[in-house]
């Protein structure tokens, strides 16, 4: 199993960029799937996740209005779209995959650095 995060950068406040998680060795459309971050000192959290239909979203009240998730099934790949950045977002980001999104997720991806400035 492989996911890989792409996309990363140095962006300004008031930008955007977009994540993309390549996945293989799982079936893609059976998973449900999560964008989380993690900033130096600060616990990890869940920012965004979508089923594995891709009908059901769900963001952080941080994010809400400015980052959007999406799947492209047929490419078995994850995006994040984020807008609006500001330098609060600065953070690793991780995909990770999961059966059900009430149960943990079992794959990881290995990063990507995202660093907002002010």
């Amino acid at each position: 199993v492989r996911l890989a995060e792409s996309g990363g950068g140095l962006v300004q406040a008031g930008g955007s960029l977009r994540l993309s998680c390549a996945t293989s060795g799982i079936w893609f459309g059976s998973y449900a799937m999560g964008w989380h971050r993690q900033a130096p000192g600060k616990q990890r959290e869940l920012v965004a996740s979508i089923t594995a239909s891709g009908l059901t979203t769900n963001y952080a009240d941080s994010v809400k209005g400015r980052f959007t998730i999406s799947r492209d099934n047929a490419e078995n790949r994850l995006y994040l779209q984020m807008n609006s950045l500001k330098p609060e977002d600065t953070a690793t980001y991780y995909c990770a995959a999961t059966t059900a999104l009430n149960k943990e997720f079992l794959y990881w991806g290995q990063g990507a650095q995202v660093t907002v400035s002010s």
